[in-house]
C-alpha cells in the first residue's frame, strides 16, 4: 500500500513541476514588448517602428500592434479572425524579409473581446457587430489622424473579412482598398459544404472514427453548425484533412508554441488571448452566420481584393468566388492561391506580399 501511495506522490510532483516549469518558460518569454524590426543581416532598421499601445475605442482600452520600415509608409488596418483569435503571434513566425511592413505601416490591432484587449470587465452586451464595427471606425479614425493620412487600407482575415466588408460598406470614406483573405460570403453554405466535403473524404480514406462523429451531427438542423460541434470536431477535421486553417504542416500544438513564446504579450495577456477566443466566439459567431453577404452586402464604393486558398473549406474557396463575382466596385480582383487552404498569407507569404504591394502601387 505505501508503494502505491509513494507512486501517486511521485506523479503529483511531476505534474506539480511540469506546471511549474511550464509557468516559468511563458514568464520568461512574456515581457510584453516588440522586437525591433531587422533587415535580413539581423540588424535593426533604422527609423523603423515596432510598437506596443492601448487606445480607449468604443468606452474601453483596447490594444494594438505597430510595425513599420518605414512609417511615412501607407497605413493598413488588420482584422483579425476568430471571432476572438488575434494573428499576430502567429503571422510573426512565417513572415519574410517580404513582410508587410517594408511597404506598409501595419496595426495588429486586438478587437474588442479578444487579445490583449480582453476583460472580464468587458459587457457582453456590447459584443456585437455593430459595435464591431463602429470601433473598426474608431480605430481606423485613430490610425488617420495619428500618421496623418486621408484614407488608409483595410485587411480582414476569415471573421475580419466579414467584419470588414460590413465596415467599407457602411464607412467606405475611411479606405482606399479592401483586401479579403479566406473572404467570408454565406457561412451557413460554407459550413454545410465543408461538412459533405468531409464526411464524402472520410469515408473514400476509410476514417471510420471520423465518419462516426460527423455523423452524429445534422447539417439540416436547425443549430447547425453548433459550436459543439466546431469546437469538438470540424475544426481538428478539417486541419486534418489539410483544408483548415492551412494546407500543409498545421497543428494547434504549434499554435500554442507561438502564444506562448511570443514576446509582444506579458504573462496576463497571453492568459487574457485564452479566454477571449470562447468569449467572442460565443458572443458573435451567430452574426456570421446569420447574415449571407450575397444578398445584403455586393455593392461598394472603395476597391475590393480577395485572396483566398484552393484547398479552403473552412471558409468556403467555391462560395468566394462567387461572391467576387457578385460584387459591384470601383476595382475587383481574386487572386486563387495554389498550395494554401485558409491561410495563404501565411502559407504562402512572399506572393501574397507581392501582390498586396502591387495592388497598394495602383491605389496610392
Amino acid at each position: 500500500m505505501k508503494s502505491v501511495f509513494k507512486i501517486i506522490e511521485t506523479i503529483v510532483l511531476l505534474v506539480v513541476v511540469a506546471v511549474l516549469v511550464s509557468l516559468a518558460v511563458i514568464a520568461a518569454n512574456s515581457p510584453g514588448k516588440l522586437p525591433s524590426l531587422k533587415d535580413s543581416q539581423g540588424n535593426e532598421i533604422a527609423g523603423s517602428l515596432a510598437e506596443k499601445q492601448f487606445v480607449e475605442i468604443g468606452g474601453i482600452q483596447q490594444g494594438f500592434f505597430l510595425r513599420s520600415e518605414n512609417p511615412e509608409n501607407p497605413v493598413l488596418l488588420f482584422l483579425h479572425g476568430g471571432p476572438g483569435s488575434p494573428e499576430f503571434p502567429m503571422l510573426y513566425n512565417y513572415e519574410t524579409s517580404a513582410r508587410l511592413e517594408k511597404y506598409f505601416t501595419v496595426c495588429y490591432w486586438d478587437q474588442r473581446g479578444a487579445g490583449m484587449t480582453f476583460s472580464r470587465s468587458t459587457d457582453p452586451s456590447t459584443m456585437t457587430l455593430d459595435q464591431m464595427i463602429e470601433d473598426t471606425r474608431q480605430m481606423t479614425e485613430y490610425l488617420k489622424q495619428r500618421f496623418n493620412q486621408k484614407k488608409i487600407y483595410l485587411m480582414g482575415h476569415s471573421w475580419g473579412s466579414f467584419l470588414g466588408i460590413k465596415t467599407i460598406e457602411k464607412y467606405p470614406e475611411h479606405y482606399l482598398a479592401y483586401f479579403g483573405i479566406g473572404q467570408v460570403s454565406n457561412q451557413i453554405a460554407s459550413e454545410k459544404a465543408a461538412y459533405d466535403y468531409m464526411l464524402q473524404h472520410a469515408k473514400e480514406i476509410g476514417d471510420t472514427s471520423a465518419v462516426k462523429n460527423l455523423e452524429k451531427f445534422d447539417k439540416n438542423a436547425s443549430d447547425f453548425p453548433s459550436l459543439e460541434y466546431i469546437s469538438t470536431l470540424r475544426s481538428s477535421l478539417m486541419n486534418k484533412y489539410g483544408i483548415g486553417m492551412m494546407h500543409n504542416n498545421f497543428s494547434m500544438a504549434s499554435i500554442v508554441k507561438d502564444i506562448v513564446l511570443f514576446k509582444g504579450y506579458t504573462f496576463m495577456e497571453k492568459m487574457n488571448f485564452i479566454q477571449g477566443m470562447p468569449f467572442s466566439l460565443n458572443h458573435l459567431w451567430n452574426d456570421v452566420l446569420a447574415v449571407n453577404l450575397f444578398e445584403t452586402s455586393t455593392s461598394f464604393q472603395v476597391p475590393v481584393y480577395i485572396t483566398h486558398g484552393k484547398y479552403d473549406y473552412q471558409v468556403s474557396y467555391a462560395l468566394a468566388r462567387e461572391y467576387f463575382e457578385a460584387i459591384d466596385a470601383p476595382k475587383k480582383a481574386f487572386f486563387t492561391f495554389e498550395n494554401s487552404a485558409h491561410s495563404p498569407n501565411a502559407e504562402e507569404p512572399e506572393q501574397f506580399v507581392q501582390i498586396v504591394r502591387n495592388i497598394m502601387l495602383e491605389n496610392n
